[in-house]
């Protein structure tokens, strides 16, 4: 596909650092990196393309694919296309990013068409954008959970509205400055152990999950995509099998991040009932990503969260004495885990827009967000 001042194509996932389509992919990521950077006035969120390619290296199971805009011989935007592996799944979620000084020239509605007629093609008829809105003067459009707001003049927000999509959802980046006190993250563990009582314990572990918890680990994996809360984008349950969690925790191996995960085992059953995770970068400079924590809702109201973050953030400490920052992203209306995160030192950083469209099965083109993580 062609423009008078500007390119796209598809960008061939390189199968290790290296290999064929490297350099490119690299530039891609660089595009990610300065956006984001650009978006929330930080470069802490940057990721390497070591961190993240291996998250495009198992199709079969987190379809993913990249296409690159390319101007003045230098690749300057970016859309990100996933979709679940089920074929009959109506969910595609975009991300399309454009380097600020290349903005207002159709790029990012050139992308936006692209990866518009692809779901069209593959059926898939809900579409769902996440992108960051940095903070901006006049009304505001607040979420329909009646949680957060984003700046109505803001060009990311008209360029959705006009578009067809809804904000269903707004999401805060958090960030925590390391190190934390030793003694008062001593004294917080151990209170909350008291709090969750003697029927709970907490275990640890770095990179692969090990084998006596890979069942209860999938199945933690499948609920955080039902149990969190979603607001109005209705996403689709994502299930995880063991084959699948062995799968992407081998793509993951291979690259420089390391998870450091902590479990809160219910003793009585001998089953996990929850479980956080971060992902450590290999540069100390950037931030510690806090993935996913959740509690089951059979085993809430124990404080769980609150316990298995404070021994995880120990375990960090330990381990990973260098870092420098933990960041984090909650929906606007998940007051739980906001209050766990502020409890423990979170200040917020910036936010983000979820925005969903549905289209007929066999609708026509829109388009995609210009910015987002």
């Amino acid at each position: 596909m062609e423009s008078r001042s500007f390119s796209i194509d598809e960008l061939s996932i390189p199968a290790a650092p290296g290999r064929p389509g490297w350099p490119e992919f690299v530039a891609a990521v660089d595009v990610h990196n300065r956006v984001q950077a650009d978006a929330y006035g930080t470069g802490e969120l940057a990721q390497s393309a070591e961190e993240l390619l291996p998250g495009f290296l198992t199709p079969e199971h987190s379809p993913r694919r990249l296409f690159e805009v390319r101007a003045a011989g230098a690749i300057v935007g970016r859309a990100a296309y996933e979709t679940q592996a089920d074929p009959s799944s109506e969910f595609a979620w975009f991300t399309v990013e454009v380097l600020p000084e290349w903005r207002g020239r159709g790029i990012g509605t050139a992308l936006s068409n692209v990866v518009e007629t692809l779901a069209a093609a593959e059926h898939r008829s809900s579409r769902v954008v996440y992108a960051v809105s940095p903070p901006g003067p006049g009304e505001r459009l607040v979420a329909p959970t009646g949680f957060g707001s984003v700046p109505l003049a803001n060009p990311e927000v008209r360029f959705l509205l006009n578009r067809g999509y809804r904000l269903e959802q707004v999401e805060r980046g958090s960030r925590l400055q390391l190190p934390m006190d030793p003694a008062r993250l001593a004294r917080q563990l151990a209170d909350a152990a008291i709090r969750a009582g003697e029927n709970y314990a907490v275990l640890s572990w770095t990179g692969r999950t090990p084998d006596r918890w890979l069942e209860d680990i999938a199945l933690l994996y499948t609920r955080m995509s039902t149990d969190a809360p979603t607001a109005g984008l209705e996403e689709p349950e994502d299930v995880w099998t063991v084959e699948r969690l062995l799968s992407e925790q081998d793509a993951y191996a291979a690259g420089p991040s390391r998870a450091l995960v902590t479990a809160a085992l219910h003793r009585p059953s001998g089953r996990l009932a929850g479980f956080t995770e971060v992902s450590v970068p290999g540069d100390a400079s950037r931030a510690v990503l806090q993935e996913d924590t959740l509690v089951l809702r059979e085993h809430r109201g124990h404080r769980l969260g609150m316990l298995m973050k404070l021994a995880n953030l120990q375990s960090l400490a330990q381990e990973h004495p260098d870092q420098r920052a933990v960041t984090t992203f909650n929906a606007e209306e998940n007051r739980y885990m906001l209050d766990v995160n502020e409890a423990l030192g979170f200040v917020p950083m910036g936010y983000e827009g979820a925005w969903r469209k549905v289209s007929a099965p066999a609708g026509s083109a829109g388009s995609s967000a210009t910015s987002g993580s």
